[in-house]
């Protein structure tokens, strides 16, 4: 299934996409809310109607990825596919993206390669549309997003990060960066550039979903044609920090806005969702921790796990087993954090429990029922199972999250479309929130061009 546009979308349309997503996580919610830790203690195969269990106890790995990808449950989710099919620009090079010179790729993964320059581009659209003065990079981490947009694409910068190292990072990597650029130009004079080079200007700021940041409002100079016209802009904002990004928005400085949100579960509770009022009414719209963590899953890297049956997948199944060792050792010890067991997938599963209540600070030679265990390990593909079907799921409860926003900005009088940006195989975290005070019209289609 392609999933939901929302460009498709009118805005009575998109208020009962919301009822619907709400009915329908209502229905499934026992299932988003378990942990698959507890798949044997709380006996979540069991709480599957039999009809199910007997469709899903057949299906093999491959099949379960089929049942992911193409499910209905994506007929409610919003698309995920951006309008390229593969990320081309890495079909040369893995790790360089072949659309960012050199000096761009330094220091940055290849998922941030991508991640800054479709970001980047976009907002230099909108920001030439909207007629923006200033881009406000709020959450700007080592500035590898905000050095793009100043030195890469010409536009005038500020970057807000609560963190002093990152900041003290982010400018170590600016002068570098600028002395590349500067080298560069010395080796061939006829491509400099008319205008001189700005890097991003850096505040070590903490910005409040709950209160308005006067620096993020402040412009860098004073525009010639009369008052500053803002851009707010966040790579994966961090929980509440979306929130503060759209809470700004509302501001006269501000006229555009590109979010791309992520970790939903840091969201405040109450206050970081539901933030529109028709969602906030609607029965059944409440998200639990749980829901918005599951949300949170990289379905596609998921799905390629699945169909490549790998090994690794068992340790779902293990980490069950062991989470019935230690509550039977001590019941009030429930989802312990379990630091990581190297290759857990290539060790047996008695081992592999000695070695978990080793790491949760119980004895590893209590006795193990080897039957039990055995027992355990047979149910593997039915974690697997019910696992899938939890991710099945969780991108409807990224699409009401995500809806709950384009209806705060509308209930507001202003504009706000949602694009699939990033290779959802790069980055799951894909969704850029566009938003604007005056609407775009075709203007739009401006940002939607597809890589070549």
């Amino acid at each position: 299934m392609p999933g939901v546009s929302v460009r498709g979308l009118s805005y009575e349309e998109r208020r009962q996409l919301a009822v619907n997503l709400t009915r329908v996580l209502s229905l499934y919610r026992s299932i988003l809310d378990a942990y698959i830790i507890e798949f044997f203690t709380d006996n979540l195969w069991g709480t599957l109607p039999c009809s199910w269990q007997e469709a899903l106890d057949g299906l093999t790995p491959p099949q379960l990825a089929t049942l992911l990808l193409e499910s209905t449950a994506r007929a409610l989710a919003f698309t995920r596919m951006p309008g390229f099919q593969t990320p081309s620009e890495f079909l040369e090079n893995p790790s360089q993206s072949s659309r960012l010179t050199a000096p761009f790729r330094k220091h940055v993964r290849p998922k941030k390669q991508h991640e800054i320059r479709r970001l980047g581009e976009l907002v230099k659209k909108l920001s030439d549309v909207t007629a923006c003065t200033q881009v406000v990079d709020v959450g700007s981490g080592q500035g590898h997003l905000s050095r793009f947009m100043s030195l890469g694409l010409g536009l005038k910068v500020k970057s807000i990060e609560g963190d002093q190292r990152l900041v003290g990072r982010a400018q170590h990597l600016d002068r570098e960066l600028l002395q590349t650029l500067e080298k560069g130009d010395q080796r061939n004079p006829q491509g400099v550039q008319a205008s001189p080079r700005r890097s991003p200007h850096h505040v070590v700021r903490w910005v409040d979903a709950t209160a308005l940041c006067e620096e993020l409002l402040l412009p860098l100079e004073t525009s010639p044609r009369g008052g500053a016209r803002l851009l707010l802009t966040g790579l994966h904002a961090c929980g509440d920090l979306s929130v503060a990004l759209l809470r700004h928005f509302s501001c006269p400085e501000v006229a555009a806005l590109a979010l791309v949100g992520c970790c939903y579960m840091k969201l405040s509770d109450p206050g970081g969702y539901p933030l529109s009022r028709w969602v906030a009414a609607l029965p059944g719209s409440q998200l639990s921790y749980r829901l918005r963590e599951g949300a949170c899953h990289a379905l596609e890297e998921y799905a390629e796990r699945l169909q490549d049956e790998a090994p690794g997948l068992r340790t779902h199944c293990y980490r069950a087993a062991l989470e019935t060792a230690i509550r039977g050792a001590r019941p009030e010890l429930r989802r312990p954090g379990v630091q990581g067991i190297p290759r857990a997938h290539e060790i047996k599963i008695e081992q592999y429990v000695r070695r978990g209540l080793q790491r949760v600070g119980l004895d590893p030679q209590l006795p193990l029922d080897a039957a039990a265990l055995g027992a355990q390990q047979a149910q593997e593909n039915r974690v697997v199972a019910f696992f899938s079907l939890t991710l099945l799921l969780a991108p409807l409860v990224e699409t009401l999250i995500l809806l709950d926003r384009l209806l705060y900005i509308q209930e507001q009088g202003f504009h706000a479309e949602l694009l699939p940006i990033f290779s959802p195989e790069l980055s799951p975290r894909n969704l850029v929130l566009v938003a604007t005070k005056q609407p775009l019209g075709q203007a739009f289609s401006l940002l939607e061009t597809e890589d070549g």
